[in-house]
């Protein structure tokens, strides 16, 4: 329906169609069911997934998909983005509500996520690390202080070992899903990664 509006000081009528562009809310909530919705099915069906299937399945118009993410990059970029900042902010949050030791271990499960995410867009991650557009140093840094913080929180608390690097444990993550993923499943990630924290935990505290 169009408005009319009078301007008394021009003696004339203006006529103007309604508002329909999205309210920032409803903007903010697009956006973060497209992050949901592209982590998990580039994560389950790969680098084959439309960016069409991508905005069917979040229930929104590719124009909206588009308006957010103008490239499949730019898609990429963000789901790489959001993931390594849940990394970040998952550590402070999860020794909030835990101890250390299990605060580490649920950690994990945030880093299989992410490897499972970034898995289906390898290729994209990789061409984007190769052209400069995505500062995979800066990515490592943050996953690392992420590991850090939790293992300063358990040496602190007697709840892990003190000997044990970030680095380490970053490297002994990678492997752990490597192998998984090789296995087809033949082999248990969360075991390998219960395995894994009691090797983390002092001598005498498994």
């Amino acid at each position: 329906m169009l408005r009319i509006s009078y301007h008394s000081k021009r003696s004339a009528f203006h006529l103007s169609s309604p508002d329909t562009r999205p309210t920032r809310a409803d903007a903010a909530r697009n956006r973060t069911q497209l992050l949901a919705v592209a982590t998990r099915v580039l994560a389950t069906e790969g680098a084959e997934t439309s960016m069409r299937a991508i905005a069917r399945e979040a229930d929104v118009g590719i124009a909206t998909l588009y308006r957010h993410f103008p490239t499949r990059e730019a898609l990429v970029e963000a789901v790489y983005s959001d993931q390594v900042d849940r990394l970040a902010t998952g550590a402070r949050e999860l020794l909030t509500e835990n101890t250390p030791a299990e605060a580490l271990r649920r950690w994990m499960d945030l880093y299989g996520q992410w490897i499972a995410a970034k898995s289906g867009m390898l290729d994209t991650l990789l061409a984007m690390v190769e052209s400069g557009d995505l500062a995979h140093a800066r990515t490592r840094d943050e996953i690392l202080a992420a590991i850090s913080s939790i293992l300063a929180a358990g040496n602190a608390a007697g709840d892990l070992r003190s000997d044990v690097t970030a680095t380490e444990v970053s490297a002994l993550l990678i492997g752990i899903f490597t192998v998984s993923r090789q296995a087809g499943g033949a082999i248990s990630s969360a075991r390998l990664l219960d395995i894994l924290l009691d090797g983390l935990r002092p001598h005498g505290k498994n």
